[in-house]
């Protein structure tokens, strides 16, 4: 999935939409430490309390919500895994009765717990629904598409959320008009910040993708590899922050430790070019790769002398140990490049660091700063000084 795949159905998940049809839920209550189910109960989405709903709709638009590659992960399925969740997954959305699904649930349930303990108690709660998107958009003046004709797909979403406990408080008593300690024992269901989840099947373009799963990290760039291997059954990934480091690895490889700042800004503006074209361009989805070709020709239009293709080749090899690796695009350019000294620190675009300088001045190591306007300093305006 690609983030306006994933920006298209989060944005369905509200109240009395025709767009995404919620038909039950399940919730699993489990214990800490034991692992054991507590208890677990199920009925239609719609039964639910109207606040109870948009309660746990806000949650599964947590489940949809963060970058790709740090907190959402598009995970292929491995092949020949016995008991694998992917034919759990897949058996549970043909069943018609609520009993037969839920026994495939609580089988992934067991997976989860197996393989990790928790030191809280946790609630685990599965959707299963109707996800459609209409085949065109309306024409105002034929009156045609939107609604009319719509692609449709059966979905399973799953949250894992922990419990707190209800924090003691005061509270003042309108009716007794009196102050007495909150008495609340019952844990507080964290609805806010999700665990872990996932999204089944996942869904390209129009279709859904039966061999993919998307799956939600609580935390950015720190995906659960136990979660994602031993319940999940998917092969490994590779972080938008660890992708970024390995090709840092290998630019240090082929050009050296010691680089001018135009280069690596053309550098970057090479890659994030071609970023923006692919978001431009409507009819490709497919997120633009790099192979050691590409980083070779990036590097040689971007200054970097006597450059070629099997410098990059090499580097490959000895960093990642797979010269046809791909780097995504998008996981390569920062949003902002931090300077950090202990005079000053510094935050710049990435396409700005060809207007620093790393000079030696008078014997002193300075930076130099081109600027286009006057320098203003608690509300003084700076004089300006020839070298």
């Amino acid at each position: 999935m690609n983030k306006k795949d994933i920006a298209n159905i989060r944005k369905q998940f509200k109240l009395n939409n025709h767009l995404m049809e919620i038909r039950e839920i399940f919730n699993v209550y489990v214990k800490k430490e034991t692992g054991e189910i507590y208890h677990h109960f199920s009925l239609p989405f719609q039964m639910l309390e109207q606040e109870t709903q948009e309660l746990f709709l806000g949650n599964f638009k947590k489940v949809l919500t963060g970058q790709l590659d740090a907190k959402l992960f598009d995970l292929k399925f491995k092949r020949d895994v016995e008991n694998s969740t992917q034919t759990i997954l897949y058996d549970g959305l043909q069943e018609v009765l609520t009993e037969d699904w839920q026994e495939y649930m609580l089988q992934i349930v067991e997976k989860m717990f197996t393989h990790t303990v928790y030191e809280f108690d946790t609630m685990v709660t599965f959707i299963r629904g109707e996800y459609r998107k209409p085949t065109r958009k309306r024409d105002m003046e034929s009156e045609e598409g939107g609604n009319d004709e719509v692609y449709s797909s059966e979905f399973i979403l799953c949250s894992l959320n922990k419990t707190d406990q209800p924090k003691k408080a005061l509270l003042f008593d309108y009716v007794q008009k009196e102050v007495r300690p909150n008495n609340a024992v019952d844990p507080i269901i964290n609805l806010a910040s999700p665990l872990s989840g996932f999204l089944f099947p996942a869904f390209i373009d129009n279709s859904a993708d039966v061999n993919h799963i998307l799956y939600y990290a609580g935390k950015a760039n720190q995906p659960d590899g136990t979660f994602i291997e031993e319940v999940l059954n998917c092969e490994e990934i590779i972080t938008a922050v660890e992708d970024k480091e390995i090709f840092e690895e290998v630019l240090k490889k082929v050009i050296g430790d010691e680089v001018d700042t135009k280069v690596i800004s053309n550098v970057y503006e090479e890659i994030d070019k071609m970023v923006q074209e692919n978001e431009e361009d409507e009819e490709n989805d497919e997120p633009p790769m790099l192979d050691y070709e590409d980083v070779g020709r990036i590097l040689q239009v971007s200054g970097v002398e006597n450059m070629d293709a099997t410098k990059v080749e090499h580097a490959f090899k000895e960093i990642i140990d797979d010269e046809k690796h791909e780097f995504k695009a998008s996981n390569l350019v920062p949003k902002s490049i931090k300077i950090n000294t202990k005079l000053a620190n510094l935050s710049i675009n990435p396409k700005d660091l060809k207007n620093v300088k790393y000079i030696m001045y008078q014997g002193k190591r300075c930076l130099l700063l081109e600027i286009e306007e006057d320098v203003v300093v608690e509300g003084f305006k700076l004089e300006t000084e020839t070298l």
